[in-house]
């Protein structure tokens, strides 16, 4: 890989044009294609571009646009292995310099993070290229609780969404997760989410990450809770599992992330009350399968946050770490059925919902708070890898 040299920021020279740039983009509404195209020549060269969807080109693009048919994937709303594996099979049948894989709704990013991405890349500085979306306070709280603190902890990473849906791949970067996707294909798992940032950690590849301000995040056809919550922690877990022996050893923490802490308008006042009636009823009915996964310190824990009061119902962030922590070991010794273990999350989940909506509302800004709880994960991994080692011990 050559030298990394400085990226030039979104005002300079567009990169060369005899650089092919192979963007995927999924099935989308004509006016939504159209404008995505509209922003793809406004940031790059559009004798660059390589553009693979599997919609019919809309017949004002401009000409000088290659558009060739493409698979139209498995997902409308995150990267799966399918996905991945399409992305390597065109970048090298067209001999791609870079891939681009743009998500569902990608017209509403901005033409300068269209380039950002691709840009990254075709520096030869960077193998992935991660955007960092701005979201409203109380959305992508799987993320914010689950993916993103595990990840910056284990991976070392401080990417804010791991599971992006829009991405600049370097070939060897797609090479990478198209080996890791064939698995889940042979297996008939093409729908399956990969993890980049965790690939590019254990190569040994240089991931960055770019402001993206707002955008319109595509939602599962069936916005089900307990489905999404298992299938997305479920992936990292197995994954997590799969990594052991590269994040056991200690690494350098990367520079402190400076959160955005964009002003938006809050959202109206989510109602807490079924979240915390959840969590009750758990504690009430799974007190046999908790006492399986987490230790007596814990349990301690749930029993007091059982009886606080709506309005100070709020779960310590160590304590939240300890849990996932311990649902992770317990999802890696198979301590009960999988699909029960992460049923069993799910109240648990909504109580820190329930805790960060309570926090937030008070007045703490929500990355301020999704930042903590990040610290707090990786303040507490000595606990994970002790117990990774020696699984019959509990810590005090």
């Amino acid at each position: 890989m050559a030298t990394a040299q400085p990226i030039p920021d979104s005002t300079a020279p567009p990169p060369r044009s005899s650089a092919t740039v192979l963007v995927l983009i999924p099935a989308m509404p004509m006016e939504r294609l159209e404008a995505l195209l509209s922003n793809l020549t406004a940031s790059l060269p559009a004798e660059s571009l390589l553009i693979a969807t599997p919609d019919t080109p809309p017949s004002g693009s401009d000409p000088a646009l290659r558009i060739i048919p493409a698979p139209s994937g498995s997902s409308s709303w995150i990267l799966t292995a399918e996905n991945f594996m399409n992305a390597h099979q065109l970048a090298q049948t067209n001999e791609a310099h870079a891939i681009l894989m743009l998500g569902s709704r990608s017209d509403s990013l901005r033409a300068s993070v269209l380039y950002d991405l691709a840009n990254a890349v075709l520096s030869d500085a960077v193998d992935l290229a991660v955007p960092c979306y701005v979201l409203p306070p109380n959305a992508g709280l799987i993320n914010s609780a689950i993916l993103y603190p595990l990840s910056r902890a284990l991976f070392v990473s401080r990417t804010r969404f791991p599971l992006a849906i829009d991405l600049g791949l370097s070939p060897r970067m797609a090479g990478r997760l198209a080996t890791a996707a064939q698995r889940f294909i042979s297996l008939n798992q093409g729908d399956a989410p990969l993890w980049p940032i965790n690939e590019a950690a254990i190569a040994g590849f240089t991931p960055r990450e770019f402001e993206a301000g707002m955008r319109d995040i595509p939602q599962p056809h069936e916005p089900d809770l307990n489905s999404i919550l298992p299938l997305l922690t479920g992936s990292l877990f197995s994954d997590i599992d799969a990594k052991a022996p590269f994040w056991q050893r200690p690494r350098p923490s990367p520079p402190v992330r400076s959160p955005i802490l964009p002003t938006l308008a809050r959202d109206a006042a989510a109602d807490i009350a079924p979240m915390i009636e959840s969590f009750h009823l758990a504690h009430t009915n799974l007190q046999e399968i908790w006492s399986l996964i987490l230790p007596p310190n814990s349990l301690l824990g749930l029993k007091r946050l059982s009886v606080a009061g709506a309005e100070t119902f709020r779960m310590p962030d160590s304590l939240w770490a300890r849990i996932v922590y311990d649902f992770l070991l317990a999802y890696r010794l198979r301590t009960i059925n999988r699909g029960h273990l992460l049923g069993a999350l799910i109240p648990l989940y909504l109580a820190w919902v329930a805790s960060h909506i309570n926090i937030t509302a008070s007045g703490t800004n929500a990355e301020s708070h999704i930042e903590a709880v990040a610290a707090a994960f990786e303040a507490d991994k000595p606990y994970l890898v002790s117990r990774w080692r020696w699984p019959d011990r509990f810590s005090p």
